[in-house]
């Protein structure tokens, strides 16, 4: 449906994107990841047509973006990064001139507007003007353009930003729902948002994909174990050497002196380590309090790739853990 080939891009002596490469499917749902300034912005805009790229190819349903333009326009819904609004306009003005400019008339336009009104939760400002309104209830008008005249190709760049946790739900769900006939490119700094939607993700970094699959793939790929907790009330003297000779053990590693007798266990992916350690429980006698799997998480996995690829260290999470910015 959607296929990026070996596409660069240039502004001035800064590389925006250094052969990327990459292939949506119909009807699925990519979360595009990367840190601030990876060129996630930048390919979305080149697969819209609103860039053209210096080099590569981008087909769209069997359509060159730069050969047909505007026959790949009338299949894409584009919410870019900064939603462009018109501020002295009513919403259901600027949603009606988006609708007519789409080709819309009449009872398909009402109907259109209709449903993007209660799809993306703006009925309560419908008849405001869009400079009163705060910046969510201005990403939700700018996803309703997006999708008023129905394509079956949706673009979204960081579509939640500024939203509230509820509102954030909310387009979420959205999105999980239109996934089941549209194709859509999603980009989000909110990591979290990745996983319950799609686990088909393309990360990249310094203009290039550094990875680009399955959620899990991936984390197989970055981590390179699996992890489990193990806790017990008094920590048995032989655990060590027995667990040492688990098929796929790597390491075994203490939780601190705030959590005695729990500890984070390393194994290969392939190994079962938790029906291994509930194994020798039973035969040495040990009386676990706690067995239970750990999988690392899509931050987790992100830096790790993003290291692998030589990428920036300056990446954090809110409350100041370790994570990303996109």
């Amino acid at each position: 449906m959607i296929e990026v080939r070996d596409v660069s891009k240039r502004f001035g002596s800064t590389v925006a994107l250094d052969g990327v490469s990459l292939r949506v499917e119909r009807g699925s749902v990519l979360g595009f990841l990367g840190p601030n300034g990876a060129g996630k912005s930048t390919a979305m805009k080149i697969i819209t047509s609103f860039l053209a790229p210096d080099a590569g190819t981008v087909t769209v349903d069997g359509l060159d973006v730069r050969e047909q333009p505007l026959a790949v326009r009338r299949k894409i819904g584009y919410q870019p990064e900064n939603v462009p609004l018109y501020p002295d306009m009513r919403v259901h003005e600027y949603l009606e001139f988006v609708g007519r400019a789409r080709g819309l008339s009449g009872a398909d336009l009402a109907g259109r507007l209709d449903w993007v009104r209660e799809a993306c939760g703006i009925t309560r400002v419908y008849k405001q003007t869009i400079n009163e309104l705060s910046k969510g209830y201005r990403q939700r008008t700018g996803l309703a353009q997006a999708l008023v005249h129905d394509p079956e190709i949706l673009i979204l760049d960081e579509p939640t930003t500024g939203l509230d946790p509820l509102q954030i739900i909310g387009i979420r769900e959205l999105i999980q729902e239109l996934g089941r006939s549209k194709t859509i490119i999603f980009s989000t700094h909110i990591l979290q948002e990745v996983a319950p939607v799609t686990d088909h993700v393309v990360i990249i970094n310094q203009g290039q994909v550094i990875a680009d699959g399955r959620i899990p793939e991936l984390q197989r790929r970055a981590m390179g174990s699996n992890r489990l907790l193990i806790g017990f009330d008094a920590v048995p003297g032989d655990l060590k050497s027995a667990l040492g000779a688990l098929a796929g053990f790597q390491a075994l590693l203490p939780l601190g002196e705030a959590a005695p007798g729990r500890f984070e266990l390393r194994g290969d992916f392939a190994a079962d380590l938790a029906g291994g350690v509930a194994a020798l429980a039973q035969t040495h006698g040990w009386r676990l309090r706690e067995l239970a799997e750990s999988p690392f998480s899509l931050e987790d996995t992100f830096i790790a790739l993003t290291k692998q690829a030589g990428g920036s260290e300056d990446m954090h999470l809110p409350g100041g853990g370790k994570g990303m910015r996109a």
